[in-house]
This record gives C-alpha cells, structure tokens and sequence, in this order.
C-alpha cells in the first residue's frame, strides 16, 4: 500500500518517504539503538527499520521480517516494502495492536505465521517493546512450547514496555488466562477459543487502569 505521496519511483516522493521515517516516525531515535534482542537462535525482535537496517540485517542472514505494525500509507513502511524487497527478505505484515485485547483471530494468525515462515526471522513494530513482546509471547509458545508463565518475561523493562500505561492491556490479558487457568486448567489456544472476551477483558482493565503520561504523551507509543 503506497501512496502517490510516498512514490519511491519520484524524488519527492522519496524525499518525504525519507522525511516520514525521519522525523514524523521518530526514526532518528532509532538510528542508533534498534533495540535488538535474540528470542532463540532462529528468531528475533527490534523496532522499526530502516532501508540501512533491512539491509544489515539481509547480510545476518535473516529471511523472514514480521512487521507487527501492518500495512500503511506511511513513507517508513514503503521504504521497508522496497529494501526487503531488494535484499530478498520476506515481509510479512501482522497488525497487532499495543493497547488493546488481542483478537482471537490475530492469536491464531500467529501461530500460522510461525508454522509458515521461512527462518531465521525478526520480528518489529515501532518501539519493539509492545507489540513485539506480545508477539515474543506467542512465539515461545506456539513455537518452542514455552509455557505462558515463562514467555511472557518478553514483556519487561528489558525492552522498554511499560505495565503501568494503556500498553498494560498485553500484561493484564496474559494475566487474566494464567489466573483463569488456575481455577480450570487449560491450553492457552482453549481458553482463547472458548473463554476469552476480548470487550470484557478491556472493560476489566480499563475499570482499573490509572494511566501513565510518559508511555502515552512522551513516547507517543501507538
């Protein structure tokens, strides 16, 4: 999805392509930390990349980027369309949202995309601390059979997410089957199908949110 204002074809489309990323994507605080994680030798995770970054990591041997930020008409997602292109990367978009509860159906979109793709793999959205941590989540489960206790550690300080703002709606939803597990144990994919409301889990978690301005006014997390 590329619009005529980001035509990569025009140097002024590439220009405010450029300009996109830059600065209206913050990408200049990206430039110089990608917040770059290994989750297993075969996969792992970062924040937006750039053209230079696609291409670094085309030469570390990746064949697979999931961008978690999904298809836009934005001038950094062109740019990433065309570098993966050039560098003979997959790009697989799978939107996930960082403040609201995961659709049943992006969950077992998932696990697809982990069964399908080709390795090794990395996955990003803007920060690589939100979405990306969900998605670490559910790769160590579906993938390497991590118990949910264990892989949602990928939702921590570490990588920059914070519990405390509207990005805790991820914590509160792992939280919300480990403690429903308790009481009927079930697989994590069960609960899902069979228990898990995601409107009355944001209900939940929104009676009780108190906020926090640094995650949603300074960081301007999406």
């Amino acid at each position: 999805m590329v619009t005529a204002r980001f035509d990569l074809t025009t140097p002024l489309g590439r220009k405010r392509a450029d300009t996109d990323l830059m600065w209206t994507d913050h990408g200049f605080l990206r430039a110089a930390y990608q917040n770059f994680h290994w989750i297993s030798p075969e996969m792992a995770r970062a924040n937006q990349p750039s053209p230079k970054h696609v291409a670094r990591y085309a030469e570390m041997g990746f064949k697979t980027i999931i961008n978690l930020r999904g298809e836009s008409p934005t001038g950094y997602f062109a740019l990433e369309q065309e570098a993966c292109a050039a560098h003979g990367v997959a790009l697989v978009n799978a939107p996930l949202g960082s403040r609201e509860a995961p659709p049943k159906a992006r969950l077992h979109r998932a696990r697809e995309i982990f069964e399908t793709i080709a390795y090794p793999a990395l996955m990003h959205c803007k920060s690589g601390a939100d979405r990306a941590g969900l998605m670490a989540v559910l790769y160590l489960h579906f993938r390497k059979g991590v118990p949910i206790e264990d892989a949602r550690t990928q939702l921590s300080i570490k990588y920059l997410h914070m519990k405390a703002g509207k990005t805790g709606m991820l914590d509160f939803f792992f939280e919300t089957y480990l403690e429903d597990a308790k009481t009927a144990p079930m697989a994590f994919l069960q609960w899902v199908d069979e228990v898990y409301d995601p409107e009355d889990l944001k209900a939940r978690f929104h009676a009780s949110w108190w906020g926090n301005v640094l995650v949603d006014k300074v960081l301007q997390r999406e």
